[in-house]
C-alpha cells in the first residue's frame, strides 16, 4: 500500500509543476504534509485544481480572488494556512 501511495505521489508531484515557482511550492507543501491524511473527497478536489489556469490559482493563493466553488475555495484556504 505504501509503495501505491508513494508512486501516486510522484505522478501527482510531475503534474503540480507549474509555471510560477511559487505554486509549485504550495503544492509540494500540501504533497509533502497533507496528502497522506486527506480524505478521497479532499484528493478529488485537489486533482480539480490543478485543473485551474495558472493565473485564476495565483489569485487565490493570493488571496485577491475567492473560488466561488466552495470545496475548491476550503482547499485553498487549507493550502494556504500550511506552515511553511
Amino acid at each position: 500500500m505504501s509503495e501505491e501511495i508513494e508512486r501516486e505521489l510522484r505522478r501527482l508531484r510531475w503534474r503540480c509543476r507549474r509555471g510560477m515557482r511559487e505554486l509549485d511550492q504550495l503544492f509540494e507543501r500540501y504533497l509533502d504534509r497533507a496528502w497522506r491524511q486527506a480524505s478521497d473527497a479532499e484528493h478529488a478536489v485537489f486533482l480539480r485544481l490543478l485543473e485551474i489556469e495558472d493565473d485564476k490559482l495565483w489569485h487565490w493563493f493570493m488571496g485577491n480572488d475567492t473560488p466561488t466553488d466552495a470545496e475548491l475555495a476550503a482547499l485553498v484556504e487549507r493550502i494556504r494556512a500550511l506552515p511553511p
